[in-house]
């Protein structure tokens, strides 16, 4: 089986790229705690993974894997998430937990970043058609060699419980569990730089 080939997202790509994710996370615990109705979900995610991931675009970390088949998006050091448009965009559109909630969750959440440079992963998904091709893994690889390279911690939260391991398998640690009243269970996970031999 040849590696997937790994391409860097231009301006021209950020709507498949986006259109990758939305597939990727039609079954997430979180954003459909969000957004229970399939046609509220897919009239905002985009504009949720724009806020939270979408500056991966401008700064040339935002990836793809076949014919978008998965996409990652990668926020270097000291590039972070609009959460305050991330905020709004549930205020005015999401569910009555998630507009409650919501911001709680996402204080804590903030809470278990690195304070040392890291490169932040807000979203890294496949087309469900497309699990156990490795693309995951390669769009993960691609930049947790970097982090290596450089010495730069990689940290992420996993809204999905059953994506742990895969997570663990790169290196990654699970530092605790985030849940507030009726929102699921969110993961952070840390991952220090690691000696390649």
């Amino acid at each position: 089986m040849t590696a997937p080939i790994v391409m860097t997202s231009t301006r021209s790509d950020e709507a498949s790229v986006i259109e990758a994710l939305k597939l990727a996370f039609v079954a997430d615990p979180a954003t459909r705690w969000v957004w229970h109705h399939p046609k509220r979900y897919l009239s905002h995610f985009s504009s949720f993974a724009k806020a939270f991931g979408g500056k991966a675009f401008e700064n040339n970390s935002a990836y793809y894997v076949g014919n978008y088949s998965g996409a990652a998006l990668w926020l270097p050091p000291n590039v972070h998430p609009d959460v305050e448009q991330i905020l709004e965009l549930v205020k005015s559109t999401g569910s009555d937990g998630a507009k409650e909630y919501g911001p709680e969750l996402f204080e804590k959440m903030g809470s278990y970043h690195p304070k040392e440079p890291h490169w932040y992963l807000p979203l890294l998904g496949v087309d469900p058609i497309h699990h156990g091709k490795g693309f995951g893994s390669a769009l993960m690889k691609h930049v947790i060699t970097t982090c290596d390279q450089d010495n730069k911690f990689a940290y992420l939260e996993s809204s999905n419980q059953k994506n742990i391991p895969f997570y663990e398998r790169h290196g990654f640690e699970l530092l605790g569990s985030i849940q507030v009243n009726t929102s699921p269970s969110i993961y952070p996970m840390l991952r220090k730089p690691q000696e390649r031999l």
